[in-house]
């Protein structure tokens, strides 16, 4: 599996920050990265962020409707992040299903329609603070995998997302020990879930990824990568990341 270190922007951004992908594109011509690199911005920029990058990396939404069109106002469907030049997309982010009520049902149409767009579907699960001191943060990880990972996910068209909520643009993250032990619970899974496939599916860390821990969380053991935020903005923060990757 080759690491995917994915950048989502949320709600900031416009033209005149797009220099910071000019930047990030430069400097990984300049040397190469030890892993995919995917940045999710707003949906506004993804037209124009794809005429700047030229496919140096993978661009991606932040979120879709799971029908491809209709009366839906304010909303956006896979095929139109498509259009866009998006590759990838986020569904199931623990800002969606708290600020907007998404369920799991929601978050597995949303797969399903990233997938019939030809999209990869990068879906977030992850355990709040109360559920993880009361222990049961292995069993909401697990029921989130069940209700929100669609049967026929292969490691092809669907990565998962680990966030604890809790960690999420907080500063706080779980030690490594943790990280490492749920990687391995989300791992046991998605094997028993979806077998091979599940075997073979990339596990992003996110909550909390800056610079100076990167390196110690992406080279754990079944941490395929990370899902970056408030650090993706600038292209320099993005790039320290990215290099906690290459062997030291």
């Amino acid at each position: 599996m080759r690491p995917l270190v994915a950048g989502n922007w949320k709600m900031n951004g416009l033209g005149s920050g797009l220099s910071e992908l000019s930047s990030l594109k430069e400097a990984l011509a300049a040397s190469p990265p030890p892993c995919d690199v995917l940045v999710c911005p707003p949906a506004t920029l993804i037209a124009q962020a794809d005429a700047l990058v030229q496919g140096a990396f993978a661009l991606g939404g932040q979120d879709c409707h799971s029908r491809p069109s209709g009366p839906h106002t304010g909303d956006i469907s896979a095929e139109m992040l498509k259009d866009a030049g998006a590759s990838f997309v986020i569904v199931g982010h623990s800002e969606r299903r708290q600020n907007h009520g998404e369920r799991d049902g929601d978050v597995a149409a949303k797969a399903q329609a990233a997938w019939r767009a030809g999209l990869t579907a990068i879906i977030c699960i992850g355990e709040s603070e109360a559920q993880r001191y009361a222990g049961d943060a292995n069993q909401i990880c697990a029921q989130q995998i069940d209700g929100s990972v669609p049967g026929g996910a292969l490691a092809a068209n669907t990565v998962i997302a680990y966030e604890p909520v809790w960690a999420i643009g907080t500063g706080k993250t779980p030690t490594l020990a943790e990280i490492a032990a749920m990687h391995g619970h989300i791992r046991t899974t998605l094997a028993r879930r979806l077998g091979e496939a599940g075997r073979g599916m990339r596990i992003l860390y996110g909550g909390s990824v800056k610079p100076d821990n990167a390196g110690e969380i992406l080279n754990l053991p079944e941490v395929g990568g990370a899902l970056v935020g408030g650090a993706s903005l600038k292209a320099a923060d993005f790039l320290s990341i990215i290099e906690g990757l290459r062997p030291s």
